[in-house]
């Protein structure tokens, strides 16, 4: 399976910035999309933003003008620029990859293991 490696979370103030690293590892024929969902307790793991194999991004409406995700050349590792961080941003973090064995399997999924982000003075 993809093992994915997120990075990058904290504590910042309002206003502040972060940025989220995840980097994928294994043996895969390609990872094909990747994305960021964060989830708070009492609340459902929400997209916050993905990247589909053309490149083409897309965000919640929430973060729209703030965020802003990449990907390396390779494809195998995923960023999330976070600017004017608000305290209603503060969530775990989770990185997502769909990705196939071959260039014929199925997809399959694979999440990493979160990533705190506080914000808050």
């Amino acid at each position: 399976q993809v093992q994915l490696v997120e990075s990058g979370g904290g504590l910042v103030q309002p206003g502040g910035s972060l940025r989220l690293s995840c980097a994928a590892s294994g043996r895969f024929f390609s990872i094909n999309g990747m994305g960021w969902y964060r989830q708070v307790p009492g609340k459902q793991r929400e997209l916050v933003a993905a990247i589909d194999s053309g490149g083409s991004p897309n965000y919640a409406d929430s973060v729209k003008g703030r965020f802003t995700i990449s990907r390396d050349a390779d494809k195998n590792t995923v960023y999330l620029q976070m600017n004017s961080l608000k305290p209603e941003d503060t969530a775990v973090y989770y990185c997502n990859a769909e990705f196939q064995y071959t260039d014929y399997d199925r997809p399959h999924g694979s999440w990493g293991q979160g990533t705190q982000v506080t914000v808050s003075a």
